[in-house]
């Protein structure tokens, strides 16, 4: 009939779409296995447990722990900068020689202690380990505190010849009868100096003294400095990270 429908139900043939009544030539249907279903369901679990384990991360990375603020190793010999430091006022730069102009600040050598205890408390029990090793010319083991990773870049002549003082990365030492990791040292508290480095400047004649305060409006006197001594701290890594 004219005009009839070929879609019509009568004219449809029940075997057409599996190609004929013997199922020959059936066009197989993917069929998704059960355990699809639960996909959804892991892909939930799995956002919140990456979730949890970044909060965790993030928040361990920046905790007092996990930088090391607060650690005060027991050294072998007991040395204290509140003493030294404090109340006899030795500059920084006569035990640690050098720090203005190397890479690294150094350890002190026993003939620096001996200079002062070659006569002074000759018979303390504390120093025998000082005394045995200028004798034998073994080093004292002393223990580094301030000590970055190995793939950190970090040079102290550069820091101390743009006038930033020790305190600000080491903390009163001069107070501290045992001496302690003041400052977290990770990479976004130095970010926080690199990007705004002026509340750390003074003048480069005072940045050993410990109780240094400035003259005048920190903000005027931070931003003349900067001027003054061309600073123009990097971000890139490859300053840091060699």
């Amino acid at each position: 009939m004219k005009g009839e429908s070929r879609l019509a139900p009568e004219n449809f043939d029940q075997n057409q779409d599996r190609g004929g009544a013997d199922g020959a030539g059936t066009t197989d249907k993917f069929v998704f296995p059960r355990w699809v279903n639960r996909l959804r369901e892991l892909t939930a679990v799995l956002a919140a447990g990456g979730l949890l384990y970044a909060v965790v991360l993030i928040t361990g990375v920046f905790s007092p722990q996990m930088s090391a603020m607060g650690y005060a190793p027991e050294q072998p010999v007991p040395y204290s900068h509140a003493l030294h430091a404090g109340e006899l006022g030795i500059d920084c730069r006569y035990c640690h020689l050098g720090v203005e102009t190397t890479a690294k600040a150094t350890i002190p050598a026993t003939a620096t202690c001996m200079n002062c205890h070659a006569s002074v408390r000759t018979q303390s029990e504390k120093l025998e380990l000082v005394r045995q090793s200028a004798q034998t010319g073994e080093p004292i083991p002393w223990i580094r505190i301030h000590d970055l990773p190995d793939f950190v870049y970090f040079n102290h002549a550069g820091h101390i010849q743009s006038g930033v003082g020790c305190v600000s990365c080491h903390g009163q030492v001069d107070r501290m009868e045992v001496v302690e990791q003041a400052k977290p040292l990770t990479m976004g508290w130095c970010l926080e100096c690199h990007r705004n480095p002026e509340p750390n400047l003074r003048p480069k004649e005072f940045v050993t003294d410990m109780h240094w305060v400035p003259n005048e409006d920190p903000t005027v006197l931070g931003a003349r400095l900067r001027a003054e001594y061309e600073i123009n701290p990097s971000e890139d890594c490859a300053t840091c990270h060699r």
